[in-house]
């Protein structure tokens, strides 16, 4: 049983509201699946409650550790994530699988590709999958991505797969989220060295060369340790170059091991630590901005006034940076109330 429940009350006016907030996030923590799905759905629609369910588990927290998968499209994501989960599952484990996929044009949800290409892996009790729409967000995170993986965490459960989009040189987000970062590069996919030179080489703990039995694997390979040779990382960890055929289930032990090694690292040195500390401040901001944009667009006539002032820019009357000054002006003039404009 884990520590009484202390649920915020201001953001409970009845007690029904209270009952459900306090079962439900007992069930969190109980570690029942659809208590979690449940919740992550919340978080992801923005209902303002969730942030004091949040905060509820946030004390539960801190003993997950998070692995991010991203690389190009076709580059055999899905198939990876699916044998990584089996492997830890064989270690008695307990599994969470984030993939975040791009959101549908007809009803704004994700597309599920991923959970359709991972049904054997759905119907393991251990096992936790959600798939989330990125719903216009750049990175290839969602942007509740990290509030779900709380929840996950509080959860109980001991590594959680987040698996990208797969959009390429944009994917950097997944550094900020996840706490070790796996490249996928695949031989035969485009330029190769057009990929040694892409940003999201940049943020690899782990490259991993999939689809190693195609023709040039040895040429990727001898590239990317090159890259590696020569780069210098501000916390001290020399990125690990490890192979696999993950269609056929081979290599897995390998690329688990390289995220145990990272993850030794990670937990135990200071600059691993520095690196926590990064991760969290890149969230703090993050809240930071959200909350303050939010803000700005529920006060009185701020709505009219971003149309207002979007107009001037489209007719020339003003540059976008002029106007954002303007805007920020008008809205910050008194605490709580903006400017009176003409």
């Amino acid at each position: 049983m884990r520590d009484e429940l202390k649920i915020p009350g201001a953001l409970q006016p009845a007690a029904p509201t209270k009952s459900f907030s306090e079962g439900l996030v007992r069930g969190v923590l109980e570690g029942d699946f659809r208590s979690v799905a449940r919740l992550i759905t919340l978080v992801e629609d923005g209902v303002p409650e969730s942030s004091a369910f949040l905060r509820a588990l946030f004390p539960h927290t801190g003993r997950c550790f998070t692995v991010g998968v991203t690389g190009s499209p076709g580059s055999g994501k899905s198939t990876l994530v699916d044998c990584l989960a089996g492997h830890y599952r064989g270690l008695g484990l307990k599994v969470g699988i984030i993939a975040v996929d791009p959101t549908s044009p007809f009803t704004g949800g994700a597309i599920l590709g991923d959970r359709i290409r991972m049904q054997s892996r759905s119907l393991d009790s251990g096992t936790f999958i959600r798939s989330m729409a990125t719903r216009g967000q750049l990175g290839g995170l969602a942007r509740a991505t990290a509030d779900a993986l709380m929840v996950l965490d509080s959860a109980g459960f001991d590594i959680v797969l987040v698996e990208t989009v797969g959009v390429g040189q944009d994917e950097v987000e997944v550094a900020r989220a996840a706490q070790a970062t796996l490249v996928l590069v695949v031989p035969g996919m485009g330029d190769d060295i057009q990929a040694m030179k892409a940003g999201i080489m940049e943020i690899g703990d782990i490259f991993v060369i999939n689809k190693a039995d195609h023709a040039g694997a040895d040429r990727v390979e001898t590239e990317i340790r090159t890259l590696v040779s020569i780069s210098t990382r501000s916390d001290g960890w020399k990125p690990e170059v490890v192979r696999t055929v993950a269609s056929e289930g081979l290599g897995i032990g390998s690329c688990a091991g390289a995220i145990e090694r990272f993850r030794g690292f990670f937990t135990a040195s200071e600059r691993g630590r520095d690196r926590a500390l990064q991760i969290q401040r890149e969230r703090l901001l993050e809240l930071v901005r959200s909350k303050v944009l939010l803000d700005l667009m529920n006060r009185p006539g701020c709505a009219e006034l971003v149309d207002a002032l979007a107009r001037r820019v489209v007719s020339r009357e003003i540059d976008p940076f002029s106007a954002a000054d303007e805007l920020l002006a008008c809205v910050c003039g008194s605490p709580g109330h903006p400017r009176e404009t003409t």
